[in-house]
């Protein structure tokens, strides 16, 4: 597994509700988002709360398991030294969306 501080050469794909997840991780970098704030900010609503927890392991895989912190009851934040990883991520699913 990659840590957190040195991101994967060749990054996987993400799912359409992953970057979701991964997109409210970052934007509110910082603070803690509870799995409730994160399906209404990624516009999710109409699925599963527990994918939200399905996104969050696949982000774990691919970024590293210290990128996401989970806050007991509360819910999860970006690691700090996550996010220079999560924005090169974010970058280039959307350059592979077009």
């Amino acid at each position: 597994m990659e840590s957190a501080d040195s991101p994967p050469t060749n990054w996987p794909a993400l799912s359409q509700t992953d970057y979701g997840v991964l997109r409210v991780l970052l934007s509110q970098h910082g603070r803690i988002i509870s799995r409730d704030t994160i399906q209404r900010m990624a516009g999710l609503d109409s699925v599963s709360a527990r994918r939200v927890d399905a996104s969050i392991v696949v982000l774990r895989r691919i970024l590293g398991t210290r990128a996401v912190i989970t806050v007991r009851r509360r819910g999860w934040m970006l690691a700090d030294d996550a996010v220079a990883a999560t924005t090169e991520l974010l970058a280039r699913h959307v350059d592979t969306a077009k």
